[in-house]
């Protein structure tokens, strides 16, 4: 790292410089240390407003969801001793599991203010290491979609199986298949909801004026390839287009994400949204045994990546039509679930009509 440039870290609109830290390693260890390093407190920038006085002093508290709990406290508590001690502050953090507030109370003013300056870094920190939890997706599991989807699935196994790489734990399951606009992290219900509540404040601010209150009436056709080389291949998806040649959807995809960006709930990866409905993808070649236990418990044992030869699927398949589908909402979807369709399960949704 560059001392003298630094990398900077935005929250919450204001924009924090990222100073050295000290790594170790501690294997078997599930708590994860950090090191803010000494600073002066009145240096550091924080929304004074947030800081209440006291009989005793001043006091700030910060919502924080409790699986980020243990980054505040370090590996034996080391971190919060140390971010205690050197803004003369006292840091309370509820119990492992129980959602509630973190509450920094000091005698100063500025010791305070610093105290939750440095927790905002190191969540964000550590926040962009959690696995995504939810998505936005558009459906595209109707009936009728499926049922060309498992027609192209058995047609490429019947023409192309003997490419390399090429088998039928490459394809999507059919009652998972749709459009994904951006990932989220969500811990607790309380940042759920606040997801579900921006959804419908974008409704009204700009969804229902570009669909005009009506479902977009969408073409799935065609394939396409994800990196480089056909011949290499890892992400194989069908590619969609508003039937009537306009670029609402699009809109609709580039102007939620901005917002959900903008919110603090989404992290920026693209300057537009790739809208793409993937059929084939490398990672989806798992155990089997392993699938029930994968989705009880919200993880995935993803073997390393093979890719596969997509070079005949590709020219076979160009103009491949799986159908016309109407998108009449979008949804909160929820990573590693399955509803009573087959579908992702659903958080909350923005509905056009």
């Amino acid at each position: 790292m560059d001392v003298l440039r630094p990398p900077l870290i935005r929250i919450g609109g204001r924009v924090y410089r990222k100073n050295l830290i000290q790594e170790q390693a501690f294997p078997h260890e599930e708590e994860e240390d950090f090191y803010a390093g000494p600073s002066d407190c009145t240096d550091e920038p924080c929304d004074a407003s947030v800081v209440e006085e006291t009989e005793r002093g001043f006091q700030c508290r910060v919502e924080v969801p409790s699986p980020l709990y243990k980054y505040i406290i370090g590996k034996k508590g080391e971190t919060k001793k140390r971010l205690e001690a050197e803004t003369r502050t006292s840091i309370s953090i509820p119990k492992p599991g129980v959602e509630g507030e973190i509450v920094i109370t000091g005698q100063h003013r500025s010791g305070v203010i610093s105290a939750r300056t440095r927790i905002d870094v190191l969540l964000d920190s550590f926040r962009k290491k959690q696995p995504f939890t939810h998505f936005l997706s558009f459906a595209l599991n109707q009936p009728a979609i499926q049922e060309k989807f498992l027609q192209f699935k058995e047609e490429v196994l019947e023409k192309c199986s003997k490419d390399h790489g090429v088998s039928s734990s490459l394809f999507q399951n059919p009652a998972k298949l749709h459009l994904t606009l951006g990932t989220l992290v969500l811990l607790n219900e309380q940042e759920i909801q606040k997801a579900c509540d921006l959804l419908q404040r974008c409704k009204e601010d700009f969804v229902d004026q570009i669909t005009g209150g009506q479902p977009l009436t969408v073409e799935v056709a065609g394939v396409e390839y994800m990196n480089d080389d056909p011949a290499m291949t890892d992400v194989l998806y069908a590619k969609v287009q508003m039937k009537d040649g306009s670029d609402r959807l699009q809109m609709v995809a580039d102007q939620l994400v901005e917002r959900f960006v903008a919110s603090g709930l989404m992290l920026k990866e693209w300057d537009r949204v790739k809208l793409h409905a993937t059929v084939m993808n490398t990672l989806f070649r798992k155990d089997p045994t392993e699938e029930r236990n994968n989705t009880m418990t919200g993880k995935s044992s993803f073997k390393e990546r093979e890719s596969f030869n997509g070079q005949n699927i590709l020219k076979l398949f160009e103009n491949f039509h799986f159908g016309d589908v109407q998108l009449d909402s979008v949804r909160l979807s929820q990573r590693f679930s399955s509803d009573a369709s087959g579908y992702y399960a659903t958080s909350g949704q923005l509905c056009f009509s």
